[in-house]
């Protein structure tokens, strides 16, 4: 087995942090492309969205059992054959253009993509220790916010000047640059390969489960992201459709939400010695009262609803949405370090669970059509937020908070 090489370290962390923005980039780079979808694809506005919704469950789904695998079989060779077959699954969805070969390849992006993500994780807490662990973990997070930054933005102009088409061809290079550089300069991590038993996993998971600090952070992070993923499958057809501009320009709005995310999160780091608890509750009653805000407008001012005042709103909001995501993630993934992959696997597995079940469901219940309806489901995702904390007691959190 090839090991990741001592002077090599500081290049499979470049690595590590390069590949960490590409579950970002199949969630969000394509999302201007769903009008262009909906038409090219004969297809309705819904089947569009359900192939963001089948990658998000299948990602969280199979998160919540990888993290054993990459635990008992290595990091190295899964995550090189996960990137092969992402690859070739893109290809794919461009050649067939089919609607129901697009679900299945979605699905299984969502599978290859989690064991991708577990596995570089992990290095992070397999090759660190003590408070360079906490930075690198805490750094995770603002990485991977990037891509909600760059993702439309560039889905946005490869729509307006190519077609939804090179979205998907943008995917396949990506993950084909990073297949070719992790062949050259990486290697395996794990420091002691985990016994694959079926009733010590169960326990495992049992055990993380059973921690209330961390079992509520999975919820809370599926409740905070569930407002991103909200907006990206709303947005395009009200910015495009309502509105009347073009993909560019809904790639300009996701930009402002995805900027706000990645800010909200860096201010997470600079605050990272603040009390845990306090940090959390504050972002929430600040971003409650922003949502009724939000509300307020929409219901007196609803004849000025236009998209600068509704992204005013949006990127307040994303912006403590991303503040409080870090904080909790940098938690939950430092909570079990014996166990780092099905730590990181059932983190953010189990918070995308959340975030496709909430995010489906409300965008079914509740037509979002103007700046009223956003903020009742922000208003909505914020309260939930806040009886998730409200039922967490500081003596709950663990000496591992930060």
């Amino acid at each position: 087995m090839k090991r990741l090489k001592k002077e090599n370290e500081w290049i499979g962390t470049i690595l590590a942090f390069m590949i960490i923005p590409i579950s970002g980039f199949a969630i969000d780079v394509y999302v201007p492309s769903f009008p262009q979808m909906v038409n090219d694809l004969h297809a309705t506005p819904s089947d569009i969205r359900l192939t963001l919704s089948i990658f998000l469950i299948s990602y969280g789904v199979s998160q919540l059992f990888v993290g054993s695998i990459v635990d008992s079989f290595g990091r190295y060779k899964i995550a090189l054959v996960s990137l092969l077959v992402f690859v070739l699954s893109n290809i794919a969805i461009v050649v067939t253009k089919n609607i129901e070969v697009i679900f299945v390849m979605r699905a299984l992006q969502g599978l290859v993509i989690s064991l991708i993500m577990v596995a570089k994780r992990t290095l992070f807490i397999d090759i660190y220790t003590g408070d360079k662990r906490k930075k690198y973990t805490s750094l995770l997070s603002v990485v991977w916010s990037t891509a909600p930054v760059v993702a439309p933005f560039v889905g946005g102009y490869l729509q307006s000047f190519i077609g939804w088409e090179a979205n998907f061809y943008f995917l396949a290079l990506y993950g084909a640059v990073m297949l070719v550089l992790e062949l050259i300069y990486s290697g395996e991590t794990i420091a002691a390969y985990k016994p694959f038993h079926l009733k010590t996993i169960l326990n495992t998971y049992r055990e993380f489960l059973s921690a209330k600090d961390f079992s509520i952070g999975v919820l809370v992070l599926g409740l905070s992201y569930s407002m991103v993923i909200i907006f990206g499958m709303s947005a395009p057809f009200i910015i495009e459709h309502v509105f009347h501009y073009s993909p560019v320009i809904t790639g300009y709005a996701s930009l402002c939400s995805g900027v706000s995310l990645l800010t909200g999160g860096m201010l997470s780091r600079m605050l990272i010695d603040k009390p845990f608890h306090k940090k959390l509750k504050l972002g929430n009653l600040v971003q409650f009262g922003i949502a009724l805000l939000m509300f307020m407008f929409g219901v007196f001012y609803a004849g000025y609803f236009n998209i600068f005042s509704l992204l005013i709103f949006v990127v307040m909001l994303h912006f403590l949405a991303g503040f409080m995501y870090n904080i909790y993630l940098t938690y939950c993934f430092m909570r079990f370090p014996a166990y780092a992959g099905t730590a990181s696997g059932i983190t953010s597995g189990g918070s995308y669970v959340v975030v496709s079940i909430v995010s489906s469901a409300l965008v079914s219940l509740i037509n979002i059509h103007d700046q009223r309806s956003f903020a009742i489901i922000y208003i909505v995702l914020s309260v939930a937020i806040t009886v998730a904390l409200l039922s967490l007691k500081k003596e709950n959190i663990a000496k591992h908070a930060i």
